[in-house]
């Protein structure tokens, strides 16, 4: 926190070290400062100079821009939307004490919010029967989790994957020299199957009959990511078996998830490799479509590639994307950095995520303000499912793409607005715990606040409230 233009960092400080699963004296001795200076900084009894956060930058190839920018208020907006339980209906904590929880106990926010979402996915038993607790995290809120700490950037498989696409050649010929790799390190043969022979899996390999199986369903830059899905499996299982053996998974079907999404990761990497996939991305102004063109990749992959450009002397902008459907389920979502939105509940319906779908194929642009007065630029628009299996039903998801409004410029998308002046969309968290008083689309109450409602007088919120 900033005060009197000095910087006091010290849960973050503290936090990093953790995180580097060093001890104190083992830090100090690193950036050569003593003990005893670096537990003051911990605790903010000194402020952080320049000098130290030089070599901390030196030492740990850390962001700067990052570690120091005010990112408490997710921390607290988390805490807020875990406290607006009904559960804790009666105490009524106020923000304040949120916030000193938040800045000052960081690892106790954070095991407050991780016992939060295992109880948020507690299982009863039949009725008549006791109740069973599954106190844990689920798998898919693991991985989240673990890969968002990692800020949704793996050096060593942004390596791997950056050599193994040099040898496969440009994106021209991806899926022959994929399916050529495939069958000549591996003998592992790749067809394309009717959809009804693989019933609902979009590919699958046959261990025994080494054959890689892909949907007939797949579009082209969809069977190119099956192919080099299972190409990353073979190519860096050493490398993914250590990252699991780091990563430490509770149990093995999050290991297996992580194991997955991991893959996923690489698989991206290998057809749209760093340094010409950020050189194209800065070359077109992160235009979304011409980057599927020169990669022959899908819309929802680009988007999510753009969200993994954090080589250090090498970044792109810091993007966070999120997919939801039509209901407003929300089934990814990544950030280079902090993301704007709630963690446990949806998204605001004034992002114009939930308007894409009225105008498919279509960007729509927006700069959104939080409630913390942080300004975001996004990019919404429609994509397909991979696979329709049923005609009849809507294969539509919507993406959207954002950063912080201070990179809109470098973004071919905000050309023509008035970036200086724009107009502004005040969003929220979810709305039990979105503090905006004057909120037409309000659909919840807001949990620990006092109702202001009338009999004499009809307001635009169906929950007007005190402020404050």
């Amino acid at each position: 926190m900033a005060a009197q233009g000095k910087l006091y960092l010290g849960a973050r400080l503290r936090r990093l070290r953790r995180e580097l699963g060093l001890n104190q004296s083992a830090m100090a001795s690193e950036l050569s400062i003593s003990p005893s200076y670096l537990n003051h900084l911990e605790r903010n009894q000194r402020p952080i100079t320049a000098a130290v956060l030089l070599k901390l930058a030196q030492a740990y190839d850390i962001d700067l821009k990052g570690f120091t920018a005010d990112s408490e208020v997710t921390s607290l907006e988390e805490l807020a939307e875990i406290f607006a339980d009904p559960l804790f209906a009666d105490i009524g904590i106020p923000r304040y004490e949120l916030l000193e929880l938040a800045h000052n106990a960081p690892s106790v926010a954070d095991a407050i919010s991780r016992l939060y979402a295992a109880l948020a996915q507690r299982r009863q038993a039949p009725e008549g029967g006791e109740a069973e607790y599954e106190a844990r995290l689920t798998p898919e809120i693991w991985v989240r989790d673990y890969i968002q700490l990692q800020r949704n950037y793996f050096p060593y498989l942004e390596e791997a994957a950056e050599t193994l696409a040099g040898a496969l050649g440009g994106p021209a010929e991806m899926f022959a020299s994929l399916r050529r790799r495939l069958h000549e390190g591996f003998g592992v043969d790749t067809r394309i199957m009717p959809a009804e022979l693989l019933d609902a899996a979009s590919q699958h390999y046959d261990y025994h009959r080494k054959r890689l199986m892909l949907s007939a369903l797949l579009r082209p830059e969809s069977r190119t990511f099956g192919l080099a899905y299972q190409v990353a499996l073979f190519e860096f299982r050493p490398l993914l078996a250590r990252m699991l053996e780091s990563a430490a998974p509770p149990d093995p079907p999050t290991r297996a998830l992580l194991h997955i999404s991991l893959a996923n990761y690489a698989a991206g990497a290998i057809i749209m490799p760093y340094a010409p996939f950020l050189a194209a991305a800065e070359r077109y102004r992160y235009e979304v479509d011409r980057l599927c063109a020169e990669f022959g990749a899908s819309v929802e992959q680009v988007a999510h590639r753009l969200t993994t450009l954090g080589r250090s002397g090498a970044r792109g902008i810091p993007f966070f994307m999120l997919r939801v459907d039509a209901a407003g389920n929300i089934s990814k979502r990544f950030a280079g950095e902090s993301f704007p939105f709630s963690r446990f509940g949806g998204t605001c319906p004034r992002w114009n995520l939930h308007a894409a779908f009225q105008t498919p194929g279509r960007v729509a642009t927006q700069v959104v303000e939080t409630p913390d007065s942080q300004r975001f630029f996004t990019i919404s628009r429609t994509v397909d499912r991979a696979v329709r299996l049923d005609p009849r039903e809507s294969t539509q998801l919507a993406v959207g793409l954002g950063c912080d409004l201070q990179y809109a410029s470098k973004i071919a998308y905000s050309d023509g607005l008035n970036l200086a002046d724009p107009y502004v969309t005040p969003i929220g968290p979810a709305c039990s715990i979105c503090p905006r008083v004057r909120c037409p689309q309000r659909a919840a109450a807001p949990a620990g606040r006092k109702l202001a409602v009338s009999e004499m007088q009809k307001t635009i919120s169906p929950y007007p409230f005190l402020g404050g």
